[in-house]
């Protein structure tokens, strides 16, 4: 019992550090800012220069995520977990000092916030599967991720609020303040349990509890895997169309339907939070229940027909119905790809291993949101962007199907 208190604490501390470090996902209510008018309070920047940082930040969380499961995997969590808030902070705090600057927000955000939140984001999800059994892997990790997925719904707000009163610079030096205030603390509280621990199997499975011999697999050996790049396809490109729609809502919104309010704007960006929380969580207890890959499959098909059908979204109802879609299907993928890795490959090396394959996120984050940068650019609305999210979750269909037949009873 003491045990299992252990590591609820874990899982809750493991929830609140990330909902203190998802500043990434309200970008797009910084972005809108950035991109207005000097004479709006704006520093007039393209939606390409807008949107660098955001990515540069995504290359920079994967390759944390990477960095930091290597070294939690050595050393334990919860010092990598600490210099993850830290940097997260600092990144902030020195994007508000260099102003005005589209090279120095990339660097301070975008090298050293993105760094530091894959080195925290990375290394609070393998800890807290070690205190649970692996039915649970789906649940337990849809609540962790689920935390950085709903930070925006209040970082969003606050983050437009200040913007209004306090402007850009003044905005992000407080907020890096507030996230080292709170992340730095509760990432004392994240260890893995100790050695030779078994997680108790819950009630519901103890009478057709067979035990599955468990792997251990490096990155290395990983890698030699038909399922690694069958899984590393599918997570590149179903990652790149949330990315895109998320990193652009407030543009899509304020273009294609007309809203210029800002605090509806960032009350949209909330509510895509919402939805991209739930489907962490739903997702990860579908995939607990239906499979891994039956419950990629439903939100590769739902994305795909929410693709084709955005363009016709021109009402603020129909919009939302999209945010709910965008929202669910991107969440999902977030608490289903760890639980795969953690099948196919187990918890021993599971920081590296998941830091490995999460390169394929990182790889999403600077196809999918430069591409539909560049698209808006040209064209002004982002339709091509749509059609080309389509076509590439078709695409994901059918490696979900080869996926499938190479799949084991581990991911089932």
């Amino acid at each position: 019992m003491e045990n299992h208190k252990k590591g609820n604490v874990v899982l809750l501390a493991g929830i609140l550090f990330n909902l203190s470090i998802g500043v990434l996902y309200a970008w797009s209510v910084l972005k809108t800012k950035l991109t207005a008018s000097v004479g709006a309070g704006g520093w007039g920047w393209s939606s390409t220069e807008a949107g660098l940082p955001y990515t540069i930040a995504i290359v920079f969380f994967a390759i944390g995520l990477l960095v930091g499961g290597r070294i939690q995997d050595k050393i334990g969590p919860r010092w990598v977990v600490t210099t993850g808030g830290a940097l997260v902070a600092l990144g902030m705090i020195l994007s508000g000092y260099v102003g005005n600057s589209v090279m120095g927000i990339t660097i301070c955000f975008g090298f050293i916030t993105g760094t530091g939140i894959g080195l925290g984001y990375g290394c609070v999800s393998p800890p807290a599967l070690k205190w649970f059994h692996p039915s649970k892997k789906g649940l337990v990790t849809g609540l962790i991720v689920g935390g950085f997925g709903i930070a925006p719904v209040y970082f969003a707000p606050i983050m437009n609020t200040l913007l209004s009163n306090f402007g850009i610079q003044k905005s992000l030096i407080f907020m890096g303040i507030v996230v080292a205030a709170i992340s730095i603390p509760i990432a004392q509280l994240i260890k893995n349990p100790p050695a030779g621990y078994t997680p108790s199997i819950p009630e519901g499975l103890k009478q057709a509890a067979t035990a599955k011999p468990s792997v251990d697999v490096t990155w290395r050996e990983m890698i030699k895997t038909k399922q690694f790049y069958l899984l590393f396809i599918m997570f590149l490109l179903s990652a790149s169309v949330g990315l895109m729609i998320i990193g652009n809502m407030s543009k899509i919104a304020n273009t294609q339907i007309g809203i210029t309010d800002t605090a509806l704007l960032a009350i949209l960006v909330s509510f895509l939070a919402i939805t991209n929380t739930a489907g962490r969580v739903l997702g990860g207890l579908m995939s607990d229940k239906i499979g891994c890959v039956n419950a990629l499959f439903v939100v590769f098909a739902l994305q795909a027909l929410n693709m084709v059908g955005f363009v016709f979204y021109q009402s603020l109802p129909a919009l939302i119905i999209g945010i709910i879609l965008v929202g669910f299907s991107y969440g999902t993928l977030l608490s289903v790809f760890p639980s795969i890795a953690a099948g196919l490959y187990g918890l021993k090396n599971y920081g590296t291993n998941y830091g490995v394959l999460y390169l394929a996120w990182g790889l999403a984050g600077v196809v999918a949101p430069m591409a539909a940068d560049i698209i808006f650019d040209i064209n002004g609305n982002f339709h091509a962007a749509y059609l080309l999210a389509a076509i590439m979750l078709a695409l994901i269909i059918c490696v979900n199907f080869l996926f499938r037949k190479t799949s084991k009873t581990a991911i089932a």
